[in-house]
């Protein structure tokens, strides 16, 4: 393997076309496309300044490297890509991206990060301002995410998240197949259209969530104060742990919590209307089909 150390390269396309390369306290300057097209490449104390370093690349291994934000849009349309111990602060990383596996990586500017990946394997995750991360993308899993942005895994599949605490407005938009395990996700409209969405020891924030949900399932989850109008129009199936600010028409299913602050059952509740909202000190009364039972 050639290694080139302790350089500095500027303009375009200056390490273009490489194969079996490994650059060691590079710096890549100003200027576009600098291992374009290049495979079995290693880049390790190195700091990006120019656009596209590695695109439409195979076989790349990243370590300890710093990609400034003029280095926007760095890794785009390659294959086989490993990083670790690095700080991104160029927005728009990772697109058309396939087998990524990441470890201890910052992303202060994630904005439209991870657009159309797949099979994504992430381990220690920071990311910050990242409207739009991860839409599009499928075969995923994380395992310790902290997100601060909105709009989060729109249309995303198949993801496993662990350990995640996320402040997103508008997540899981349509997105299908979906497990998040011991998280905290706080956001307004959390899941809305989503389908076989499966939360597991979560604590949930932000109003209406998710509604409009097919196959919706939570296990021991606690809802906030703020988590009110939930679940209108899904069909769920939720063990709660704790208060419920307000469930608004559901549509199928079981809803079972410690208390409801109010259930909301009106004229555009959607067939089959047929949802059981129960609490656990009374778990045989459907309070849905007996509102007068219990003072809610």
């Amino acid at each position: 393997m050639e290694i080139i150390k302790d350089q500095y390269f500027e303009g375009e396309r200056p390490l273009y076309a490489r194969h079996g390369l490994r650059i060691e306290n590079v710096t890549i300057g100003p200027g576009e496309s600098s291992l374009k097209e290049g495979s079995d490449l290693e880049a390790e104390n190195c700091e990006f300044q120019g656009k596209y370093p590695f695109w439409e690349c195979k076989n790349v291994t990243i370590k300890n490297c710093i990609f400034r934000e003029g280095g926007r849009a760095a890794i785009w349309y390659s294959k086989d890509i490993e990083m670790a111990d690095c700080l991104v602060e160029a927005p728009k990383m990772f697109r058309r991206i396939s087998d990524l596996k990441l470890e201890n990586v910052k992303f202060p500017n994630a904005l439209e990060t991870f657009w159309d990946c797949k099979d994504i394997e992430a381990k220690n995750i920071e990311a910050d301002k990242g409207d739009y991360i991860f839409m599009h993308c499928s075969d995923i899993k994380i395992d310790g995410f902290r997100l601060q942005g909105n709009y989060s895994f729109q249309y995303a599949k198949d993801v496993v998240i662990r350990n995640a605490d996320m402040d997103t407005k508008d997540a899981f938009w349509e997105a299908e197949d979906v497990t998040v395990y011991d998280s905290r996700i706080n956001g307004e409209y959390l899941g809305w259209y989503s389908k076989n969405l499966h939360l597991v020891n979560c604590k949930i924030g932000g109003t209406q969530p998710l509604c409009y949900c097919e196959n919706l399932v939570l296990e021991n989850c606690v809802f906030e104060e703020d988590a009110d109008l939930a679940f209108e129009y899904s069909d769920v199936e939720a063990s709660l742990i704790g208060p419920v600010t307000s469930v608004k028409n559901p549509r199928t299913g079981r809803i079972n919590a410690d208390s409801y602050g109010e259930i909301i059952l009106d004229g555009n509740i959607k067939a089959p209307a047929d949802c059981e909202i129960r609490t656990w000190a009374a778990p045989d009364v459907d309070l849905a089909a007996n509102p007068d039972i219990v003072e809610y």
